[in-house]
């Protein structure tokens, strides 16, 4: 077994040739893949038995003696178990359930709120990949784990920012953790993650705000911590790769009176009709949702749509988009058709 290991096995480059990922493993790391697990070295012995571990079913005793050495006194030890949980609990679904009944979590927690950035980043990063497991994420939640991923979410390394981003998008599947993750300050951490993160930061910000804004109250935290500047700019770029999940997170948002208002004022209308005109059939599509919102809330939003030029596109996009955006186009377009004069009375905008 030892020769058919170091044959097969390139560890530093993750070709676990005897190894198969599940594809709930693959799934799950498809919106939220954040875990750079295999750009961390150890040494040869280390390697050797975590290998072992993962292509054996005898990671009992290893996830016993991480757990174990993740109270040591030496923060070296603390890194190393943590990094190794963090690899096992990637690599195989079932080691994070024997991970999480091994005691790993409290300490695993109580790293978040190392000093160290490293360490901090190894915790963040095992709790994300045991967040995987839906029996998993209840004990997280109850073991106080929402703190310390926010605290990580706005001090951590680029890394960490990320992974407790993806970390707090697993508990977020709870509804009951939507608000205390509210409550705990992630939402302007997660605005200011969408605004000046890298890609894999934006992605993984707008995915968590996208489940949070579910949530009435996280709506008015997200509109209040200024998203609606971010997803205009996200929107209006087209080489981002970002305009899908921008405009997803927009939609759920501007049921909100006080979003409305800064999407206009953020220059949002130009944007969505230009989504309208030249964006794929499902951004056309979202778009189109997006303002019919807009349009039917505010007479004077309703204006600036139709002096934006929006009819034209909107004809067509009735004439030869998906169904679901002919029929909001054929809805905007009757409501853009509409006499426009008057005060606005019959509007629920505070702006007319």
């Amino acid at each position: 077994m030892e020769a058919q290991i170091q044959a097969n096995y390139t560890y530093m480059g993750r070709n676990f040739s005897n190894i198969s990922l599940t594809n709930e493993d693959s799934t799950a790391f498809s919106d939220c893949n954040s875990d750079r697990s295999g750009e961390f070295p150890t040494t040869s012995v280390q390697s050797k038995r975590l290998l072992l571990a993962c292509a054996t079913e005898k990671s009992d005793d290893l996830i016993e003696q991480l757990v174990s050495d993740l109270e040591s006194e030496s923060i070296e030890d603390q890194k190393q178990a943590a990094m190794e949980l963090r690899l096992l609990a990637k690599n195989k679904p079932e080691n994070r359930v024997k991970i999480a009944r091994a005691g790993a979590i409290r300490p695993l927690i109580a790293l978040i709120s190392s000093k160290d950035p490293e360490l901090q980043e190894h915790g963040v990063t095992a709790i994300l990949n045991l967040s995987l497991c839906d029996e998993n994420k209840e004990l997280l939640a109850s073991s106080g784990a929402i703190r310390p991923l926010v605290r990580a979410l706005k001090i951590g390394t680029s890394t960490g920012k990320e992974n407790a981003a993806c970390a707090l998008l697993r508990l977020s599947q709870f509804e009951e953790n939507k608000s205390a993750i509210g409550r705990s300050g992630a939402i302007p951490s997660l605005v200011d993650l969408l605004e000046t993160g890298n890609f894999r930061g934006k992605k993984d910000a707008s995915t968590a705000l996208y489940s949070l804004c579910s949530l009435k109250e996280n709506k008015i935290r997200a509109v209040e911590a200024g998203i609606m500047k971010p997803l205009v700019e996200l929107m209006a770029d087209f080489e981002s790769n970002m305009v899908d999940k921008a405009a997803f997170v927009m939609s759920v948002l501007v049921s909100l009176p006080e979003a409305r208002a800064a999407l206009v004022e953020e220059g949002g209308i130009p944007v969505l009709v230009e989504i309208i005109e030249v964006g794929s059939q499902r951004q056309k599509e979202i778009a189109a949702v997006i303002l019919l919102q807009l349009c039917d809330a505010s007479v004077v939003y309703r204006n600036m749509v139709a002096r934006e030029g929006a009819i034209p596109p909107l004809v067509a996009l009735s004439q030869a988009g998906t169904k679901r955006a002919k029929q909001k186009a054929e809805a905007l377009i009757e409501l853009l058709r509409r006499p426009r004069s008057g005060n606005g009375a019959s509007s629920s905008d505070s702006s007319d």
